[in-house]
């Protein structure tokens, strides 16, 4: 599948997990922070508790970001709930609570942010996360928003999703592109390829944008790194400060 270029309208900076150096990384208040700096596109993270329902946080383990410890996983619901998760980064943000997935989503929709969801699957879970994840998007997302981006560096995990919600838009998410990119890409039913801009060259950029996908480059905090990704087609950059991106002249 090549990019849908009807349907996938990227903006030339999203915001990572919200605006990560500017309020708690996946949290409500995160995202509104996003749309308070103008983001209109917002990069978050999906997994699941220890019953199987999808919250928004990164780590595998609570002990980074949050007053807990142990395996987000091995956490029930209710505990994850009653972890703080704003504290960390600033006193002003202490009692932000981890969301629920459908609790991001209703939240971005009433902001009016588009995003791109990354699911995070434990090993023998995959199924689970695509599962959930593609029946909270049924539920929560409406067919007239802005379509989603759903990506995951897990290639069980996206393509159960694939399964499971063909006609939503999928992400080939990978740290560098290997020799056998397109087919894998191509597999998955692709619409856009992200990779860590680190480890993106200029003749990459231009294989990709040749295959027909778009292309999203993470995690990328520098100005001047963005005006040159930009220069070499990338579609969009994802990035901590998002609001530093957009300041700069295109």
């Amino acid at each position: 599948m090549t990019l849908d270029r009807q349907r996938l309208h990227l903006p030339k900076v999203i915001g990572h997990r919200g605006a990560a150096l500017r309020a708690p990384e996946n949290t409500l208040a995160g995202f509104a922070k996003a749309a308070e700096l103008g983001i209109t596109w917002v990069e978050f993270d999906v997994r699941l508790s220890l019953e199987g329902r999808a919250v928004v946080f990164h780590d595998d383990t609570l002990g980074r970001l949050t007053d807990g410890a142990g395996k987000v996983g091995a956490t029930t619901l209710h505990d994850l709930l009653a972890r703080d998760v704003g504290s960390h980064f600033d006193p002003a943000y202490k009692g932000e609570r981890i969301p629920t997935l459908e609790a991001a989503l209703s939240h971005l929709r009433k902001l009016g942010l588009a995003f791109n969801l990354e699911m995070k699957a434990e090993r023998g879970r995959e199924e689970a996360l695509a599962e959930a994840t593609a029946r909270t998007l049924e539920a929560v997302w409406p067919p007239e928003a802005p379509p989603p981006l759903v990506s995951s560096f897990e290639t069980a995990a996206l393509a159960a999703f694939a399964r499971r919600a063909p006609l939503t838009l999928r992400g080939y998410l990978v740290e560098a592109l290997g020799k056998n990119w397109r087919l894998e890409a191509q597999n998955l039913g692709a619409s856009a390829v992200v990779c860590n801009h680190k480890l993106l060259s200029q003749a990459d950029a231009r294989a990709v944008k040749s295959a027909g996908h778009a292309l999203l480059s993470y995690t990328v905090n520098r100005p001047e790194r963005a005006a040159e990704l930009f220069a070499w087609g990338v579609d969009a950059v994802i990035s901590d400060v998002p609001d530093a991106i957009m300041a700069i002249p295109r």
